[in-house]
């Protein structure tokens, strides 16, 4: 099963190989081993595709000239500190982490990337940018979030969700090689393309050779007193009735990601 519209990926494979030949990119992929992903009772295993997607995104990188580093290239589990430490020993070097979302919640959709330090802004601009555009899926935007991996790499980082196992739809999607070889494609578009890059929020959807619109992103590392104070009473409320549909578009990542931040 093919993703929709042209692949984004496609139009950006002329990139130098003068570009990749000086950059590391260290691929993370999500989980593995005792680690599975997702949620309790999920049906498809978050660490078998986040690591299929890795180990296609390396492939199409080094033959683009990069040099790439795994996190893991097998079904085993590397602490978060390890996967930071692997980063942190290139010095010209850009992190990838790769997952899937789940949630409780199967109607929950869509294509999201977490950032958090400013440099890493046009690293998760550009791949956001050719994932979302690519998928057919919802767009839920480019986050700042403090996980473990973003907060404490020295080098531009960005973790990726490439859709919900949770979602009947996007399950599917995600169990076809062409659907995971595209993900991958659009990914190393984004990776060849941050410099790329433009300053303002454009409004076309068709990447040019100049520039990339900077996507518009929602920080969600800053919570006011009024916000966690209405926390609190919502924390109270949903005590009393757990399911509460207030609660639902926000969290719903976070739940599932928690593991992420350390």
């Amino acid at each position: 099963m093919l993703l929709a519209g042209t692949s984004y990926a496609a139009k950006s494979s002329r990139s130098s190989a003068a570009d990749g030949s000086s950059l590391t990119v260290v691929i993370d992929a999500g989980h593995g081993g005792h680690d599975r992903g997702g949620i309790p009772g999920q049906r498809v295993a978050e660490k078998d595709m986040t690591l299929d997607v890795a180990l296609r995104l390396r492939n199409i990188l080094s033959a683009n000239g990069y040099n790439v580093v795994m996190t893991r290239s097998t079904d085993v589990f590397v602490p978060l500190g390890g996967r930071v430490a692997i980063a942190n020993s290139y010095r010209n070097a850009v992190f990838v982490c790769i997952h899937f979302n789940a949630t409780p919640r199967s109607g929950a959709s869509g294509i999201e990337t977490y950032f958090y330090s400013r440099e890493s802004l046009p690293l998760a601009s550009a791949i956001h940018y050719y994932v979302a555009s690519g998928a057919p899926s919802e767009n839920r935007g480019v986050r700042r979030r403090g996980y473990y991996v973003l907060r404490k790499t020295n080098v531009p980082a960005v973790l990726v969700e490439c859709g919900f196992l949770t979602n009947p739809t996007e399950a599917a999607y995600a169990q076809t090689t062409s659907y995971r070889q595209r993900l991958a494609e659009e990914i190393a578009a984004g990776v060849r393309r941050r410099n790329a890059v433009g300053s303002g929020f454009g409004t076309t959807r068709v990447a040019t050779a100049e520039s990339i619109p900077l996507q518009p992103y929602m920080d969600q590392t800053k919570v006011t007193s009024s916000k966690k104070s209405r926390s609190k009473r919502s924390h109270k409320k949903s005590a009393r009735k757990k399911k509460s549909s207030s609660k639902r578009s926000d969290s719903e990542a976070r739940a599932a990601s928690s593991d992420r931040e350390g």
